[in-house]
């Protein structure tokens, strides 16, 4: 049940995010179920192998460049998705920071700390 509940949380979260971002666009709630979802997925998978193939640039820019790794991850997902667009890879940085950040504090409102 927690899982669904932070499933749409983040959902929730991407539909806020395109409309802070004017570059980034969801057409509705069913692509902000499923965007969320592959972005859940695109961060297990993909992103682990990403951030220890870079880790000398990581190391160089003090950690600054996963920022671009999640930045590159949300615009690939933008691109693969109809119904979810993002239009720039500044737009998917700034879009990926906003997205943790929203998530985050969404998570912290409606669950709480009941672990």
């Amino acid at each position: 049940m927690k899982l669904l509940i932070v499933w749409l949380l983040n959902a929730l979260a991407l539909l806020a995010v395109a409309y802070v971002v004017p570059s980034i666009h969801v057409s509705g709630l069913g692509s902000a179920l499923l965007a969320a979802a592959v972005i859940g997925l695109v961060n297990m998978l993909i992103r682990p192998v990403l951030v220890i193939l870079t880790l000398p640039v990581t190391v160089l820019t003090l950690g600054l460049f996963l920022l671009v790794i999640n930045g590159l991850l949300f615009f690939f997902v933008g691109h693969i998705l109809h119904g979810f667009e993002v239009q720039s890879l500044l737009a998917g940085i700034l879009g990926a920071i906003l997205y943790s950040l929203i998530s985050w504090a969404l998570i912290a409102l409606i669950l709480g700390t009941k672990d």
